[in-house]
Protein backbone atom coordinates (compact mmCIF):
# COMPACT_ATOMS: atom_id res chain seq x y z
CA UNK A 1 0.00 0.00 0.00
CA UNK A 2 2.77 2.15 0.66
CA UNK A 3 4.78 1.87 -2.09
CA UNK A 4 1.50 2.43 -4.25
CA UNK A 5 1.19 5.57 -2.72
CA UNK A 6 5.03 6.70 -2.86
CA UNK A 7 4.82 5.86 -6.53
CA UNK A 8 1.40 8.23 -7.25
CA UNK A 9 2.90 11.23 -5.22
CA UNK A 10 6.26 10.39 -7.53
CA UNK A 11 4.27 10.16 -10.53
CA UNK A 12 2.23 13.56 -9.57
CA UNK A 13 5.54 15.69 -8.88
CA UNK A 14 7.33 14.40 -12.15
CA UNK A 15 4.22 15.90 -14.13
CA UNK A 16 4.18 18.80 -11.93
CA UNK A 17 7.75 19.62 -12.71
CA UNK A 18 6.50 18.65 -16.43
CA UNK A 19 4.13 21.01 -17.17
CA UNK A 20 5.38 24.12 -15.37
CA UNK A 21 6.42 26.93 -17.58
CA UNK A 22 8.75 29.09 -16.71
CA UNK A 23 7.84 32.55 -16.11
CA UNK A 24 9.83 35.58 -17.18
CA UNK A 25 9.70 38.86 -14.90
CA UNK A 26 9.87 41.86 -17.67
CA UNK A 27 11.33 45.39 -16.67
CA UNK A 28 8.68 47.84 -15.12
CA UNK A 29 9.09 49.93 -18.77
CA UNK A 30 9.26 46.83 -21.01
CA UNK A 31 5.49 46.49 -18.92
CA UNK A 32 4.25 49.64 -19.74
CA UNK A 33 5.15 49.48 -23.19
CA UNK A 34 3.44 46.47 -24.03
CA UNK A 35 -0.18 47.93 -21.94
CA UNK A 36 0.68 50.74 -23.93
CA UNK A 37 0.26 49.10 -27.31
CA UNK A 38 -2.86 47.06 -25.21
CA UNK A 39 -4.18 50.81 -25.14
CA UNK A 40 -3.32 51.64 -28.65
CA UNK A 41 -5.17 48.73 -30.10
CA UNK A 42 -8.36 49.49 -27.62
CA UNK A 43 -8.48 53.01 -28.45
CA UNK A 44 -8.21 52.06 -32.53
CA UNK A 45 -11.59 49.46 -31.88
CA UNK A 46 -13.20 52.62 -30.28
CA UNK A 47 -12.72 54.76 -32.82
CA UNK A 48 -12.96 58.45 -32.84
CA UNK A 49 -16.11 60.89 -32.91
CA UNK A 50 -18.75 61.66 -30.32
CA UNK A 51 -19.94 58.07 -29.94
CA UNK A 52 -16.57 56.95 -28.84
CA UNK A 53 -16.69 57.97 -25.67
CA UNK A 54 -14.27 57.04 -22.69
CA UNK A 55 -13.27 57.56 -19.68
CA UNK A 56 -9.41 57.37 -18.65
CA UNK A 57 -7.06 57.33 -15.83
CA UNK A 58 -3.81 58.70 -16.26
CA UNK A 59 -0.42 57.93 -14.62
CA UNK A 60 -0.21 61.01 -12.31
CA UNK A 61 -3.56 60.48 -11.56
CA UNK A 62 -5.88 63.09 -13.48
CA UNK A 63 -8.84 61.65 -14.53
CA UNK A 64 -10.18 62.90 -18.13
CA UNK A 65 -13.77 61.80 -19.60
CA UNK A 66 -15.35 62.49 -22.86
CA UNK A 67 -14.93 61.29 -26.74
CA UNK A 68 -11.57 60.64 -28.45
CA UNK A 69 -10.98 63.50 -31.23
CA UNK A 70 -8.15 62.15 -32.63
CA UNK A 71 -5.51 58.85 -32.29
CA UNK A 72 -2.67 59.00 -33.74
CA UNK A 73 0.99 56.56 -33.50
CA UNK A 74 2.08 57.82 -30.05
CA UNK A 75 -0.90 59.59 -28.63
CA UNK A 76 -5.10 60.50 -28.78
CA UNK A 77 -6.50 63.31 -28.39
CA UNK A 78 -9.63 63.56 -25.46
CA UNK A 79 -12.13 65.80 -26.13
CA UNK A 80 -13.88 66.55 -22.40
CA UNK A 81 -17.90 66.47 -22.11
CA UNK A 82 -18.72 69.70 -20.19
CA UNK A 83 -16.00 71.60 -20.89
CA UNK A 84 -14.94 70.97 -24.39
CA UNK A 85 -11.21 71.23 -23.90
CA UNK A 86 -9.03 68.79 -26.32
CA UNK A 87 -6.26 66.93 -24.16
CA UNK A 88 -3.62 65.23 -25.95
CA UNK A 89 -2.65 62.05 -23.93
CA UNK A 90 0.27 59.95 -24.84
CA UNK A 91 -0.21 56.48 -24.69
CA UNK A 92 2.67 55.40 -22.37
CA UNK A 93 0.70 57.49 -19.69
CA UNK A 94 -2.76 55.92 -19.03
CA UNK A 95 -3.14 53.65 -16.16
CA UNK A 96 -6.81 52.77 -17.10
CA UNK A 97 -9.15 52.93 -20.02
CA UNK A 98 -13.08 52.45 -20.01
CA UNK A 99 -15.17 52.88 -22.99
CA UNK A 100 -18.40 53.59 -22.64
CA UNK A 101 -19.96 52.36 -26.40
CA UNK A 102 -20.92 49.14 -27.79
CA UNK A 103 -19.34 46.53 -30.66
CA UNK A 104 -21.66 46.18 -33.43
CA UNK A 105 -22.26 42.05 -32.60
CA UNK A 106 -23.90 43.90 -29.18
CA UNK A 107 -26.33 45.74 -30.48
CA UNK A 108 -27.32 43.23 -33.35
CA UNK A 109 -27.95 41.07 -30.19
CA UNK A 110 -29.71 43.68 -28.44
CA UNK A 111 -31.77 44.24 -31.58
CA UNK A 112 -32.29 40.72 -32.09
CA UNK A 113 -33.83 40.53 -28.36
CA UNK A 114 -36.28 43.46 -28.21
CA UNK A 115 -37.55 42.05 -31.43
CA UNK A 116 -37.80 38.52 -30.02
CA UNK A 117 -39.54 39.71 -27.22
CA UNK A 118 -41.94 41.90 -29.09
CA UNK A 119 -42.82 38.85 -31.27
CA UNK A 120 -43.44 36.80 -28.02
CA UNK A 121 -45.38 39.41 -26.42
CA UNK A 122 -47.77 39.32 -29.64
CA UNK A 123 -47.98 36.00 -29.81
CA UNK A 124 -49.25 36.19 -25.96
CA UNK A 125 -52.17 38.84 -26.54
CA UNK A 126 -52.81 37.28 -29.71
CA UNK A 127 -52.92 33.91 -28.23
CA UNK A 128 -55.33 35.51 -25.72
CA UNK A 129 -58.39 36.82 -27.70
Amino acid sequence: MSRKLVSLVLVGLLLNIVGAIPAYAGSKEETWARFAEKVKEGIGRLGTGPEARVEVKLRDGKKLKGYISEAGENSFVIVEAKSGAASTVPYPQVKQVRGNNLSKGAKIAITVGIVVGLLFLLTVVIGRT
